[in-house]
């Protein structure tokens, strides 16, 4: 099964940030798991998922 990857404006839409938020978050190494492939920097949708639940149940107590 294909990985959905998603390039940075994607992820940035999802996290409903600006793309130079989600930037200086990769700087910052408080974003989600991403890898920059063919010179462009991506993030797979699960992995972007889980990131957004496990942030929420850290903020929660979950």
């Amino acid at each position: 099964m294909a990985r959905k990857l998603l390039h940075l404006k994607e992820a940035a839409d999802r996290l409903r940030r600006s793309e130079s938020q989600l930037r200086w978050m990769v700087h910052n190494g408080t974003a989600p798991p991403s890898a920059v492939i063919a010179g462009r920097r991506m993030f797979d949708e699960d992995l972007l998922d889980r990131w957004i639940e496990e942030q929420f149940d850290a903020e929660t107590g979950g």
